[in-house]
């Protein structure tokens, strides 16, 4: 059987496929004598063209010629689809096939149920508009069906996926507990508490050598200077300035500091200063400001209005 159906070639859509319905055209087409519209000859008996692709002749309100001659018609819309009784048409295509029986190929016949199809398709599209609201809700259902159908498609594909898989039970077996090969890195400390055990009363034994009482050396800390100590600073020395002062007139007194760490000491006090400034300028005590990059930074107390 051909599979597109289409007697003419055309690139028109089947009949679940957008297709315009056919214009209406008054007054009936009836093929020449002897004839069909496009040429053919007509036969009697089953009312076929002589020749390959023959189909069946019909006697329609409007139209009297062969079927693919009325579904070119359609197609090219010359004729009014709505003066044609699907009933008619139906009972002449079944006649049609009951006479062809063991005359006409299967492929054939098949042929004219597409065609047949065809105009039914084309024929129920002007009892309902494109447009109608239950044309639309129709729609819409059709492709709620077809998003369901291919959620169930990839939903199959998945199942049979996994049961390709290996099955707990079925193929893999698990036991109690999984065995532990090799040697276990794991960081972890390990007392061997015989070990402690003698080592503790072994400091109890009157035996024992004397303890080591070797003096270790240790690094005299250096005395710096603290950030807390330069915020209380800083606060107490802006409350006599009330035009603010600059960082550095907010410094210890740096000239008495012994060698030979007083660089040491000096940074420390610079760095504890400007920390506690910065400190004080997030919680809203001071107010910082700089003309220039690299210049003096300022500082002045912010007055709060209670």
């Amino acid at each position: 059987m051909d599979a597109s159906a289409d007697p003419d070639g055309d690139s028109d859509t089947g009949p679940g496929g957008e297709q315009p319905p056919p214009a209406r055209m008054k007054g009936p087409v009836t093929p020449k004598a002897g004839g069909s519209a496009d040429g053919g000859w007509v036969t009697d008996g089953l009312g076929e063209r002589e020749g390959e692709g023959a189909s069946p002749v019909l006697t329609l309100d409007g139209f009297n010629g062969p079927l693919d001659q009325l579904l070119t018609l359609a197609r090219a819309q010359q004729i009014d689809l709505l003066r044609i009784s699907l009933t008619t048409l139906v009972a002449q295509l079944a006649d049609a096939l009951r006479q062809a029986a063991g005359k006409t190929p299967l492929g054939q016949q098949a042929d004219w149920v597409v065609m047949a199809a065809w105009l039914v398709q084309l024929r129920t599209r002007l009892l309902l508009p494109a447009d109608a609201p239950a044309q639309q809700e129709a729609a819409a259902e059709a492709e709620q069906l077809r998003t369901r159908l291919s959620a169930l498609q990839a939903m199959r594909a998945l199942a049979g996926w996994l049961e390709q898989r290996p099955q707990l039970g079925h193929d893999v077996f698990a036991r109690g507990r999984p065995e532990i090969f090799g040697v276990s890195v794991e960081a972890g400390s390990a007392i061997d508490v015989v070990e402690f055990l003698w080592a503790s009363l072994a400091l109890f034994d009157d035996e024992t050598a004397a303890a080591d009482t070797a003096t270790v050396y240790r690094a005299r800390p250096f005395a710096l200077y603290a950030v807390a100590e330069a915020r209380d600073r800083i606060l107490r020395r802006l409350d006599d300035a009330p035009d603010g002062a600059r960082l550095d007139q907010l410094l210890p007194d740096l000239t008495a500091l012994p060698e030979p760490h007083a660089a040491v000491r000096r940074r420390s006090a610079w760095s504890s200063t400007f920390i506690a400034s910065l400190e004080l300028a997030r919680q809203g005590e001071v107010a910082l400001a700089q003309e220039q990059d690299f210049q003096a930074i300022h500082l002045a107390r912010v007055k709060r209005s209670y």
